[in-house]
């Protein structure tokens, strides 16, 4: 089978990017495959391709609705009919139609619990699969062991014989995420391809301050003096609103993106950044998984992300386009330990493991729990899963070296922050790699020409008039304040 002549039949290109075609090759062959490749890069053609190529369905389990909907959309787009996404936004008829010709996909999208439904996982297992894919797969490791404990459970979904290829897609892996990966999925001496995570399009800078006001202060300054489109992560909610208030208030076209709003304002307020009439998205980290926007100039961490794989993860949705974007990190004092905080706010502690052993003892539904607000919805899921594999004692112990741990990844972002080495040299090393050559204008630490990198803003831009983008922002404002 010639692969360059598929590739320019179903999607016109010419040629292959870095790792596509051996990454293709091998699940034609039958073989498993984990395949990190940085944001940009192409990953979903990498199942798309062989979805063409192959008589039965690909079984896509993705992380979120959003990402969910876009993959989706973006293939309808495409011309595209048969595909479908198995969500919450299906109504009950929906579903059922779906589930009856699921046979009769191409494409099939679906979250982690919704396969794991009993209805949805016989009929899975009733129809012939060419191939299961694990988008944004770093997600298992990240995310497993302490949020949606239901990804630690696809692999026992998945067939033990007669079990299609298997594809795991990430856009960055370090070692340990790579084994716990290969392991919840159960798969069979995966062809392994790695490309380099650095990105030398994305400049990185940081900025010192003594007071978390001041911060503020600064990006309001900063965004109204330099082009976007850009991005601003915070880690609450509360602050998404308010930075993007401030912003509004001086003319810019600015939004907040969070888990708090109602998936059809998110959904719009995604869409407007899309299409550029909004120049900033103010966010936690529940925006960016599957934004296809190839022109952000410019990412600001406000505050320190948890872990260096969310910040990779973050500044990589900038300069899709190749062209030169900065990621801004900001730190105060006390940053680390808010950091500290958020990472481990939802871990459940020994009291909850109690509370949860003494419910179910005593006949009661542990669930309940939640309702009575003595556990949170994750404390719940986590034990859920954990406390029927593990005794009491064991799941405490856990819980305890998943705390360590988020400490530790805490403190590797803060070594970034105040150390004076190479900050390129030190994230590409947390990864198990190498900076071969050291670039022109690299980080804050190597010195680097800000100007030459963020240009100004358009004056026209500063002068935004009333818009129905600002009137339908306004309504949600008022609707979430």
């Amino acid at each position: 089978m010639n692969l360059q002549n598929a590739l320019k039949k179903y999607f016109g290109y010419g040629t292959f990017r870095p790792g596509q075609e051996e990454i293709i090759e091998n699940i034609l062959n039958g073989k498993d495959v984990v395949a990190i490749l940085p944001t940009g890069m192409g990953k979903s053609l990498c199942y798309q391709l062989p979805g063409y190529l192959f008589k039965e369905p690909v079984l896509i389990v993705s992380p979120l609705l959003s990402l969910m909907q876009d993959q989706v959309d973006q293939l309808k787009q495409m011309g595209e009919k048969r595909v479908v996404a198995l969500n919450s936004f299906l109504t009950a008829e929906q579903k059922n139609y779906a589930l009856h010709f699921l046979q009769e996909y191409r494409f099939i999208f679906i979250s982690p619990e919704m396969l794991l439904q009993p209805q949805v996982r016989k009929r899975i297992a009733e129809i012939q699969l060419s191939l299961i894919v694990a988008d944004e797969a770093h997600c298992i490791s990240q995310w497993g062991f302490d949020f949606r404990p239901d990804y630690l459970r696809i692999g026992e979904v998945l067939p033990e014989t007669n079990r299609p290829p298997i594809l795991a897609l990430s856009a960055t892996a370090t070692d340990s995420v790579l084994r716990d990966i290969k392991l919840y999925l159960k798969m069979d001496m995966p062809f392994q391809y790695m490309h380099a995570v650095n990105r030398q399009n994305i400049h990185l800078a940081k900025k010192m301050f003594s007071l978390k006001e001041e911060k503020i202060e600064w990006i309001v300054d900063h965004v109204k003096k330099t082009a976007g489109p850009g991005i601003i992560y915070t880690q609450s909610r509360s602050k998404a609103e308010a930075i993007s208030l401030r912003l509004l208030q001086q003319n810019i076209a600015a939004a907040a993106y969070h888990a708090g709003k109602e998936a059809q304002d998110r959904q719009f307020i995604q869409q407007q950044f899309l299409s550029g009439q909004l120049e900033w998205i103010v966010a936690t980290n529940a925006f960016g998984m599957g934004v296809h926007k190839d022109n952000v100039r410019q990412v600001i961490h406000e505050t320190m992300p948890a872990t260096l794989s969310n910040y990779m993860q973050e500044i990589g949705r900038a300069g899709r386009d190749g062209k030169s974007a900065v990621a801004f990190l900001l730190y105060s004092d006390g940053d680390e330990q808010f950091a500290k905080f958020i990472a481990t706010e939802d871990l459940p502690k020994d009291a909850h493991i109690e509370r949860f052993m003494q419910t179910a003892a005593a006949g009661e539904q542990p669930q309940s729990l939640v309702a009575k607000g003595e556990m949170s919805e994750v404390a719940f899921r986590v034990l859920s899963y954990w406390l029927v594999r593990e005794s009491a004692e064991e799941v405490k112990g856990r819980m305890l070296a998943l705390q360590l741990k988020k400490f530790e990844e805490v403190q590797l972002v803060l070594r970034l922050i105040e150390q004076p080495e190479c900050m390129r040299r030190q994230v590409v090393h947390y990864f198990g790699q190498q900076l071969i050559e050291q670039q022109e204008n690299c980080c804050t630490n190597c010195g680097m020409e800000l100007s030459s990198l963020v240009l100004a803003r358009e004056a026209s831009k500063a002068a935004v008039k009333m818009t129905n983008w600002q009137q339908r922002l306004e309504k949600i404002l008022l609707r979430n304040s």
